[in-house]
């Protein structure tokens, strides 16, 4: 990428119709329908590459087991990740999640699910077709499980720069890295000057896109959303050429943390069972399921703690809970390449931040673990809602 650069020594502030403060997948989101929308974007990020929430999870857009309104935004968003995927060159799989059940009440919810949503949406597989999808030749441990047709996978790795390349190389974008916004203030004709450490930069809309670091900026904002740091231990396994996962695989413990299966009838009872039967899981509060990148690596997980600031430092008992019962569904050796410590948004008072300090700055944050899966349909809402205030005499020519 030729990176475009500000002139830190110059008192002239550059100006864009769009500054996207935040280079994840919510803020290049955001960019990229700006730009379609025929705006000029400017993305700026603190850091030299994307390293945050959006490059530490499975790359699983989990969009069937949304409910709601993260249900119509996350099928909005799915079609745009087709077509950006197309664009910008990233890998997408359309191959959907695969649901494994190992007892009867995990097959209930599956089945009320798969009730009351469109034919074919989720499919009920038996016990020998989801031993297929993993690869394994005996159904021990399995009853059955589900297919969820509409979920999508992409590389996390790989997405977050790609989509940049393909926002920077656009004629209206650019993207600068290593650029931090340090304060907000009003600028001339209805626009708003953010001060950054490579100069000022004047906009006449504000998206900032900066995860669990609303905080940094906008503190008394992230005190009435009361948000938190919610951190994940994953890992990663050696390339294993001879397995070939296409959906994510996903289990009991994943059902009880999306909301589509928390709302069925017999969700109650699955808790129980897990409670019953797992207890070490709820207590690290996991989401056991794993996804493979196109590189035959196996991304591992997770687990989940909530604080204002996290520790950095990974228990090894979590991963080995959480190895132990991927190993158990996967019937494989597992060797670990790598672990991380992953941390996203969260918050009780709801899963989305959209927020407006000042007229033409608004804050979004996803305040729950499906970033991936809602940024392209809350970054396409965002823009139709916020920039179709903007008469023509107000764009401004860059």
């Amino acid at each position: 990428m030729n990176e475009k650069t500000l002139n830190p020594a110059s008192l002239q502030p550059q100006r864009t119709d769009v500054l996207v403060v935040g280079a994840g997948i919510i803020g290049l989101a955001h960019a990229a329908r700006a730009l379609d929308a025929g705006y000029s974007v400017t993305v700026i990020d603190r850091d030299h590459k994307a390293v945050g929430a959006s490059v530490r999870n499975f790359g699983h857009a989990c969009i069937t087991a949304q409910s709601g309104d993260l249900y119509d935004l996350a099928q909005t968003g799915r079609g745009l990740w087709l077509d950006y995927a197309k664009r910008a060159g990233f890998w997408v799989s359309e191959a959907g999640a695969a649901v494994v059940a190992s007892t009867e009440i995990e097959l209930h919810v599956l089945q009320e699910l798969a009730d009351v949503r469109e034919p074919g949406q989720i499919a009920m597989l038996r016990a020998d077709e989801v031993a297929g999808i993993l690869g394994r030749r005996s159904t021990e441990g399995i009853l059955g499980g589900a297919l969820l047709r509409d979920d999508l996978r992409v590389d996390p790795r790989s997405t977050v720069a790609q989509l940049a390349a393909w926002v920077n190389d656009q004629e209206a974008g650019s993207v600068r890295w290593n650029t931090a916004a340090m304060s907000f203030s009003s600028g001339t004709i209805n626009q708003v000057r953010v001060e950054t450490s490579r100069g000022p930069i004047e906009a006449n809309q504000v998206f900032v896109c900066v995860g669990h670091d609303v905080d940094y900026l906008f503190p008394q904002l992230a005190e009435e959303h009361k948000i938190q740091r919610c951190s994940l231990q994953m890992a990663r396994s050696t390339p294993n050429q001879q397995l070939l996962l296409e959906p994510a695989v996903l289990t009991a413990t994943s059902m009880l943390r999306y909301e589509a299966f928390t709302e069925v009838p017999s969700a109650a009872k699955l808790r129980a069972e897990v409670s019953r039967n797992h207890p070490e899981l709820l207590k690290i509060q996991a989401n056991v399921m794993f996804a493979q990148r196109p590189d035959g690596s196996l991304l591992l997980g997770d687990s989940h703690s909530y604080d204002l600031a996290q520790p950095p430092f990974l228990k090894e008992e979590t991963s080995d809970s959480l190895l132990r019962h991927v190993k158990k569904i996967l019937d494989v050796p597992l060797e670990i390449d790598e672990r991380w410590q992953g941390i996203y948004a969260s918050s009780d008072v709801g899963p989305l931040l959209v927020a407006e300090p000042h007229p033409a700055i608004t804050v979004v944050s996803v305040t729950a673990g499906v970033g991936m899966t809602l940024s392209f349909g809350l970054a396409e809402r965002n823009i139709a809602n916020i920039l179709a205030a903007f008469k023509p005499t107000e764009v401004l020519v860059s």
